[in-house]
């Protein structure tokens, strides 16, 4: 595929449908895991210009930054610390619609206001997470949850 998006307008989950067999096509044949993710950051970025969409990655029993679009991220997260680490501690997506509501969240970026995260998985092990920030209150919700866990289920570790 044409390494060009076409971005969709309609409602969220039109947006999500159109977005899918494009992330699918960028991703198809190509096994470089940095390269899928950094294409699949900037894919969703494209779409819905969040304020933070990017992955973090299982090293050494903590997060640790991988392919994002955004302002400069956390490095490195100790599970169970912040949303990341607490979706990982969980092992479930978590939404948070007012992050400075959330018990331990790490603030970033102080602009950052609502977070989801995904468990990325390779089989039945947690090996990363799928984090996304808004600038705005109560952004993210179950319509969200579904189509990134469809999003982050086609991510191949092989």
């Amino acid at each position: 595929m044409a390494e060009d998006l076409s971005v969709a307008t309609g409602t969220k989950k039109e947006q999500y449908l159109s977005l899918i067999p494009q992330i699918q096509g960028l991703l198809e044949g190509e096994t470089d895991l940095t390269a899928n993710l950094a294409n699949i950051a900037a894919a969703l970025n494209e779409q819905f210009n969040w304020f933070w969409v990017g992955f973090y990655l299982v090293k050494n029993d903590e997060l640790v930054l991988a392919p994002f679009q955004g302002p400069v991220a956390c490095t490195r997260i100790k599970k169970g610390r912040g949303v990341c680490g607490a979706s990982w501690q969980q092992q479930k997506t978590l939404i948070v619609p007012d992050v400075e509501k959330f018990p331990g969240h790490i603030a970033c970026s102080s602009l950052s206001r609502s977070e989801i995260v995904i468990p990325v998985y390779d089989d039945d092990k947690i090996v990363g997470v799928l984090d996304v920030d808004s600038e705005h209150l109560n952004h993210f919700d179950d319509v969200d949850q579904q189509y990134l866990e469809k999003i982050v289920a086609l991510i191949s570790f092989q």
